[in-house]
């Protein structure tokens, strides 16, 4: 199982003991079968995407919102930490209790509410993954375009509640850009609505951008209102290869700095290309050091002019090949790729510490150059790849379990790539979030009154820290 490097705060001491009366009290909410404390489910909601482990007391798989609000004013009462899950798909431990207490799972909660096509809104439960709403949408000719690589078991819950993004945000934007309104229980056993179901509104604070991104430590979220478009007519995918990831990343510039605006825009460097090749179906070279997987969508005529356009661009930076997709099944082979590469990059060491770091899109070819200085001087393989049109480069440092002298290498290293994020006017976090894995290192990007801010806004939600305590600040 793959684990992140980082240390990890543990925020215990305000958490109790979930005793038997606790337990009896639960079933009586929400019914016996639906409240477990058996250690296999335990251990199941135990870990993450991290590979970081933390074992619950209990696990409840609550049906409606109202046994939601139930056990968030009997956490409240007896003082027992609480955390959301969804599909447990996360890279930063967002979803892992690290104090215990009650994890609660979404699972049950995963019914599409509504589909208005005339006003183009979705209204779905949390545990609806995310994959099967953009099926259901496009089957009235609409279009949820947040695309996280996992989407095939990730869900709209923890999408919201993480501030996922995807392939399609350098077109698209990100999930926080699609939620018009939500529902969320708060530690008092409200429930709160927020956001509206039109198009425009700004009465009061925006509480739905707050808690979108919030990773469940504000509240509960119950409910999602989403906002759809109508789906595009045509699309296309280019492949494009390099020699080196240095002219792909040169190529990214030109391409965005041109006003063509690609639905994706995705670098694989070598090292990546290295674990994927061979589900490719291409007659890879040894020469080839990058590529640069591109969607197009519009019309059929823009289609075919950005295509021309952006194949043009990416000849004149140096690339090698470019080929055009032949058909939907051509295309979509190549996106399952592309969608394979995080657990096929353990080719290359038991152990990958993920980092989803952002720039702006201009500095994505200084960003590589870097990134090379920090491998070599480290000694460490350093594979990226990700979202370049939208300046979020993944890179994942690779090494071996057991290896206390890379480990400590690697160390520094992660501080090194966030420090160059910084230095480029980014962040250290585009898509994944904070959790437990990048709590070390908040400081580096926010102020202390920011943070400050931040942990006032948190009280005054939650005034006893009982909801995923232990995440975003540092203990």
């Amino acid at each position: 199982m793959p684990a992140i490097n980082h240390p990890v705060s543990r925020d215990t001491s305000d958490s109790i003991k979930m005793n038997n009366e606790i337990i009896k009290d639960l079933r009586n909410i929400i019914g016996s079968e639906n409240i477990t404390t058996e250690k296999e489910e335990l251990i199941c909601h135990s870990y993450d995407a991290t590979g970081l482990e933390f074992l619950p007391e209990a696990v409840a798989f609550p049906e409606t919102p109202s046994h939601i609000a139930d056990i968030m004013r009997l956490a409240t009462n007896k003082g027992f930490p609480v955390v959301a899950r969804g599909a447990g798909s996360g890279f930063v431990g967002g979803s892992l209790p690290v104090s215990g207490g009650l994890v609660i799972s979404m699972k049950r909660l995963n019914r599409i509410l509504e589909i208005d096509r005339e006003n183009m809104v979705a209204v779905v439960e949390p545990g609806v993954v995310t994959g099967a709403l953009q099926n259901k949408v496009a089957d009235v000719g609409l279009f949820y375009p947040p695309d996280p690589s996992s989407l095939k078991f990730c869900t709209i819950g923890g999408n919201v509640a993480m501030g996922s993004g995807g392939p399609r945000a350098v077109k698209y934007g990100v999930t926080r850009d699609y939620v018009l309104g939500l529902d969320a229980a708060l530690p008092t056993g409200e429930i709160i609505s927020t956001g509206t179901r039109a198009a425009k509104g700004v009465v009061g604070y925006d509480l739905t951008r707050l808690l979108v991104g919030s990773e469940g430590t504000l509240g509960i979220i119950t409910k999602i209102v989403l906002r759809l478009i109508p789906a595009p007519a045509a699309t296309g995918t280019l492949y494009v290869e390099f020699g080196n990831v240095l002219d792909a990343g040169r190529a990214v510039s030109a391409i965005m700095a041109a006003g063509v605006v690609p639905a994706t825009l995705e670098l694989i460097d070598d090292s990546v290309l290295h674990c994927v090749k061979e589900s490719l179906d291409e007659n890879i070279k040894n020469n080839v050091g990058a590529i640069l997987l591109i969607d197009i969508d519009g019309s059929k005529r823009s289609v075919t002019e950005d295509s021309s356009t952006i194949g043009e661009l990416c000849a004149r930076n140096g690339a090698t090949r470019v080929k055009t997709a032949r058909d939907k099944k051509e295309s979509k082979k190549l996106w399952e790729t592309r969608r394979s590469i995080s657990p096929a990059l353990f080719k290359l060491g038991t152990k990958k510490i993920n980092e989803d770091i952002v720039v702006p899109r201009s500095k994505i070819p200084d960003l590589l150059e870097r990134l090379q200085t920090v491998s070599k001087k480290h000694r460490l393989t350093i594979a990226s790849f990700g979202h370049a049109g939208d300046g979020n480069i993944h890179v994942n440092i690779m090494l071996n379990k057991g290896d206390r002298d890379a480990e400590a290498r690697a160390k520094e290293a992660v501080k090194e790539v966030f420090q160059i994020a910084i230095d480029f006017k980014g962040t250290i976090s585009g898509e994944h979030g904070i959790g437990v894995g990048k709590q070390p290192f908040l400081g580096m990007e926010l102020s202390k009154k920011e943070i400050e801010i931040m942990r006032g806004i948190k009280k005054v939600f939650d005034p006893q820290n009982i909801l995923n305590p232990g995440k975003i600040f540092p203990v």
